[in-house]
């Protein structure tokens, strides 16, 4: 898929090396087709990393994507450079008088705060309100996807007693939904985090209802009832050594961290892991592009 993105983008640069097809602005505005604008949010501290990630998983079709990378205006990153920030990405107050075909909202690194005392809780509970009439289709990550399902349907989250941190056996179990038309009836995905969503409290939910589930990791895709939200609790989007890195960066910090789950071979961590959640990873974001944004959202984006 050609994508559009800054010239200067450091993921530019790592994607063209895996020769995923990334176009620049000066190209993109002279072919006369109306790309899908897609806004992503990204609330993790490895905002370059996770841009990258993103990015990949988005080019898995044919359809043009203009992105826009948005951070948050009440909380200020202190993991990424300035320039980056100050060069690549906007708040939701710059868009906000804008339309999208499609938001991603990224996990962050803060599920063991309660909801209100995340310092950007009331900015993001804004930007959920808007994404309702300026947003055709938004996908939530991870703590966002928690986050969403409290906001939108008071969804309680659930403090875990440990981690759940490594690669999961997953089941569909709606097949005929088109986000997992082409999945294998046992896939994989990585989980990183602290809390949970249950099964019980989603089925209060008259609109909400469970797509793929991991007996071990429990609730793993949701959608709503109008296919216009839909809530991933896990990170598909994972390169193949990020639990890698989140192990040895809390081990080396002296935390008491358990091995990622099936992830290292033979459960050594001085074997390099293998990813075997990329295809399912591809096939996740281009459904949800192909059938929940390219065919469903309105040619004139003023519409939505």
């Amino acid at each position: 898929m050609p994508i559009k993105i800054p010239s200067a983008l450091p993921a530019r640069a790592t994607l063209e090396e895996e020769n995923i097809f990334v176009m620049d602005e000066y190209r993109a505005e002279h072919q006369d087709i109306r790309p899908l604008r897609i806004a992503i949010l990204n609330l993790m501290p490895t905002k370059i990393a996770t841009e990258t990630q993103l990015i990949r998983v988005l080019s898995n079709t044919s359809l043009q994507l203009e992105l826009t990378l948005l951070g948050t205006a009440s909380h200020k990153s202190t993991h990424t450079n300035p320039e980056h920030m100050a060069a690549f990405y906007k708040n939701f107050y710059d868009v906000k008088n804008e339309k999208f075909d499609g938001l991603i909202i990224t996990g962050a690194p803060v599920e063991e705060l309660p909801f209100e005392e995340v310092d950007y809780w009331n900015e993001l509970c804004e930007i959920m309100e808007w994404s309702k009439t300026n947003v055709f289709s938004t996908f939530h990550i991870c703590w966002a996807a928690q986050a969403a399902m409290y906001y939108h349907y008071g969804v309680p989250k659930h403090q875990m007693r440990s981690k759940m941190f490594g690669v999961f056996p997953h089941k569909v179990e709606l097949p005929r939904h088109p986000l997992v038309r082409g999945f294998d009836e046992k896939f994989y995905a990585p989980h990183s985090r602290h809390t949970e969503v249950r099964r019980e409290d989603i089925a209060k939910v008259r609109e909400l209802k469970i797509v793929a589930y991991s007996d071990i990791a429990g609730p793993y895709i949701i959608a709503d009832e109008n296919n216009r939200r839909f809530y991933i609790t896990g990170h598909s989007e994972y390169d193949a050594d990020t639990l890698a890195r989140e192990y040895f960066r809390d081990r080396d910090k002296g935390l008491d961290i358990a091995l990622p789950y099936n992830y290292f071979p033979g459960g050594d961590p001085e074997n390099k892991p293998v990813c075997t959640w990329r295809a399912h990873a591809s096939l996740l974001y281009s459904n949800w592009l192909n059938h929940f944004v390219y065919q469903m959202t309105p040619f004139d984006i003023d519409s939505i």
